[in-house]
């Protein structure tokens, strides 16, 4: 693990990317990260994650600025401009169902071939997917999803970069930091070496590949 600047961390991510960010409606997402991937100019992102938040937080600022290419998502209702942007072609986006959406990350996390779910069959859903009978019932095959890149907020890190979320901060965090190649983290606060209880970190060290110093 190594310790990076804000603009080290964000130059290492190239144009048409694939970034899973955490945050559930912008809660639990790094802002600073978000901000820095506009300040760079950064363009044809793919995102990973579970919606596109609101105008003006979170990855809806990255919408509006026209960052990315393509969002795999559970939900764009709270923001006009990705719902607009996808109406008129300027943004692809895959609406998958939250419950099936964070068990393809986990399955890329754990390493798994796919999940099965009952979810979408019979629906829209199932379009262009496996299905496979287990005992008489029918599912589809998920395939996992995994990202270049994981863009992780935590409320608490040691030099070490063991993780300790804040309440539902937590969200989607834990999950990306194990499907990605790469994993940034942007830290509220940073504490020496052994300050954290074994019992209390979330994330281990040996999952995060870069923490943001603090300027």
């Amino acid at each position: 693990m190594k310790i990076i600047s804000l603009e080290g961390a964000v130059a290492l991510i190239p144009d048409g990317a694939t970034v899973m960010v955490g945050g559930f409606m912008g809660v639990g997402t790094p802002e600073r990260l978000m901000n820095e991937l506009m300040r760079q100019g950064k363009r044809d992102l793919t995102v990973i994650a579970n919606d596109t938040a609101v105008p003006g937080r979170g990855i809806g600022k990255l919408v509006a600025a026209g960052v990315l290419r393509k969002a795999i998502v559970s939900h764009i209702g709270l923001n006009p401009e990705t719902q607009r942007q996808m109406i008129v072609g300027a943004l692809e986006v895959d609406l998958v169902p939250q419950g099936t959406l964070i068990e393809r990350i986990r399955a890329a996390g754990c390493g798994l071939g796919g999940i099965l779910t009952q979810t979408g069959v019979g629906t829209l859903v199932e379009a262009g997917k496996r299905k496979l009978e287990v005992e008489g019932v029918e599912y589809l095959l998920e395939t996992p999803l995994r990202a270049d890149f994981a863009l992780v907020e935590a409320f608490l890190s040691d030099y070490q970069g063991n993780l300790v979320y804040a309440l539902t901060a937590r969200n989607f965090n834990p999950v990306i930091a194990m499907a990605a190649a790469t994993v940034i983290v942007d830290a509220a606060h940073i504490v020496p070496i052994g300050m954290i209880p074994p019992d209390h970190v979330m994330t281990p060290s040996v999952l995060v590949d870069y923490l943001i110093a603090h300027q």
